[in-house]
């Protein structure tokens, strides 16, 4: 029971991680054809942020890609996994009522990013993570 759990707790972490990094990866080009491309990065946090000035949208879209990044890395390594799991759980609920107020709530349900938020949370309710980098400073 207990590998399963280890196990569980262990491919949230990474597919939480993947995401976080898969979306800096688009707004970077890093996949080519498929990524959205700064620019248009920049564009799409005006129009989630609809209720902010636009002018903020640059700096919005600079401080989420830090964040989504430093979150990617940290979860992927398995480093001070408890906090920057609720870091990630805020980040994405922030987003996701965002998008609930410029879109409707219909977007965020549609992209998960409710349930990323919940996933990000329940990853940071758990005493210990195995096959991490806080694993092994803690033996």
């Amino acid at each position: 029971m207990k590998t399963q759990q280890d196990t569980a707790v262990f491919l949230l972490r990474i597919a939480l991680a993947a995401g976080f990094l898969s979306a800096v990866a688009s707004r970077l080009n890093l996949w080519g054809a498929q990524s959205s491309g700064w620019k248009n990065f920049v564009h799409y946090t005006a129009e989630t942020n609809s209720f902010l000035p636009p002018s903020w949208a640059p700096s919005i879209a600079l401080f989420s890609t830090a964040a989504e990044v430093s979150i990617g890395f940290m979860l992927l390594l398995g480093f001070q996994i408890k906090r920057t799991a609720r870091y990630a759980s805020v980040l994405t609920l922030f987003f996701a009522i965002a998008m609930s107020i410029s879109f409707g709530i219909k977007e965020p349900l549609d992209y998960s990013v409710f349930a990323f938020s919940a996933g990000a949370f329940l990853l940071s309710t758990f005493s210990h993570y195995k096959w991490s980098f806080d694993h092994f400073l803690h033996q």
